[in-house]
């Protein structure tokens, strides 16, 4: 034995294997073959293995193909994977076979090389803790399982805690009369309260969005084996399996309703990638608004004041940076990209067998973790420190040209259209052009520009 290494072996021959490592030759090998990133699976996805290969072992000792000493060893040691005492040993770059096939093996030795210790006897990797089972199913599953559980206990709690944060803002600021903008544009009043209510809106609809596209996740290609036929495994095996996967995890997780779909196509997985960039779309577009609002202080929007979290510059003193803005923008760019990468990942499933899972699994989960902590961290350090500058907003409303909009019913659009250019042009407010135009009475000046009523439905009577 090398110093500092023990020989194993698998069907290509000997390998030197740190002698400490858990994983065997297979694992290996594919660490040798594979020094391209540097990136590995998160604990998503490593929890979804050992959840696999637990209740594949239980199910094996059911259906009386693997003895009950060998399945208590598999079962004590895929909980150990679970619970993250041996992430270290999953050591594969993401960058390997396209069908995760190292990655399944790096899970096969590991736990049975802690089952061996445990029972004190020879549990192999492939005859005893990957028995019925193939690669080609326990990757898509477990890509299924990381993403789902990561949707259930992560995305979707973060985007309700975002929502609230938005919708009690759309409730506090709900007096606050302000100009609307259409193209950048100055446009008809709103209120600010109704503009953090259309943020808490798209963000409402994103969570449904979500949980749609995640129902696609709950069918698993457990069962399928190599290509999808079930050759070496029991007809049973998967739906009893995939039922304690759903007990354990809480979720309606079934056996796909077709193999032959659910390991040649990841079209679930790009579904669900959908969802999230669509969420990434309404997020960029609500943290963009909410910089924009705070701009300034002296030559930007500053209709709202921003909480100051940390020095904006390392030369200008005082200055303050929308920087939660800035981080969410910037996650939501990294899940458009993933998004593509998902696609064109998601495309390759050619005859029966998509040979890109292993990106395709990161970038999914990368993007649901990346939304799932920034939303929580946007909420909590932006959102709700925000207030109001009533005063800035009520400054530019009042030179705003297209509060003339309220005179069309009175005075008809040419007539407003004049009133809205010399308004801008002059640099005043619409009521004293149509005062000094004597266009109309007083009391109707009033109702007219009654800048409350302009920002609800409704004609004069």
């Amino acid at each position: 034995m090398a110093d500092g290494y023990r020989i194993e072996k698998d069907s290509l021959g000997e390998m030197q294997v740190p002698e400490d490592a858990l994983y065997g030759a297979q694992t290996q090998r594919a660490v040798e073959n594979f020094p391209i990133s540097g990136q590995r699976f998160g604990r998503r996805f490593i929890e979804a293995l050992g959840l696999i290969k637990r209740s594949a072992a239980e199910t094996n000792a059911e259906l009386g193909h693997v003895q009950a000493d060998i399945t208590s060893a598999i079962v004590a040691a895929a909980n150990e994977v679970m619970s993250g005492e041996h992430d270290d040993q999953f050591v594969l770059d993401i960058y390997q076979t396209g069908s995760g096939t190292s990655s399944n093996m790096n899970a096969n030795e590991v736990i049975s090389h802690r089952a061996t210790a445990i029972r004190g006897d020879a549990v192999h990797p492939n005859d005893h803790v990957n028995f019925g089972q193939s690669s080609n199913d326990v990757i898509p599953t477990a890509i299924h399982i990381a993403a789902r559980v990561a949707i259930d206990h992560e995305l979707l709690p973060g985007l309700e805690h975002l929502r609230k944060a938005l919708a009690d803002k759309a409730e506090a600021f709900d007096g606050i009369l302000k100009s609307g903008r259409t193209h950048l544009m100055d446009a008809t009043p709103v209120r600010l309260g109704q503009e953090f209510a259309g943020y808490a809106m798209q963000v409402t609809k994103g969570i449904d969005r979500i949980r749609r596209a995640g129902a696609e996740l709950e069918e698993l290609a457990l069962g399928g084996t190599a290509t999808g036929t079930g050759i070496n495994t029991h007809e049973a095996f998967a739906p009893k399996t995939i039922a304690r996967i759903a007990e354990a995890t809480g979720i309606a997780f079934r056996e796909a309703d077709d193999h032959f779909e659910a390991q040649a196509a990841k079209d679930a997985a790009v579904s669900t990638a959908g969802a999230l960039n669509t969420v990434a779309t309404s997020l960029m577009k609500i943290a963009d608004d909410i910089r924009w609002l705070g701009s300034g202080p002296t030559s930007g929007i500053h209709e709202i004041n921003l909480p100051a979290i940390q020095p904006g510059s390392s030369i200008m003193p005082g200055k303050v940076n929308p920087v939660m803005s800035e981080a969410m923008m910037m996650v939501c760019a990294r899940v458009m990209g993933n998004h593509t990468t998902i696609t064109v990942a998601g495309s390759r499933g050619n005859f029966e067998l998509n040979v890109m899972m292993p990106v395709l699994a990161q970038a999914l989960l990368e993007s649901i973790t990346l939304l799932s902590n920034v939303v929580v961290a946007f909420a909590d350090k932006c959102v709700v420190g925000i207030q109001a500058n009533p005063a800035r907003a009520q400054e530019l409303l009042e030179k705003n040209p297209s509060i003339a909009t309220a005179l069309n019913p009175y005075i008809g659009y040419d007539a407003a259209a004049v009133v809205a250019k010399e308004s801008a042009k002059r640099g005043v407010s619409v009521r004293q052009i149509v005062q000094e135009q004597g266009l109309l009475p007083e009391d109707q000046i009033d109702a007219a520009l009654d800048v409350r009523g302009m920002t609800e439905p409704g004609l004069p009577d």
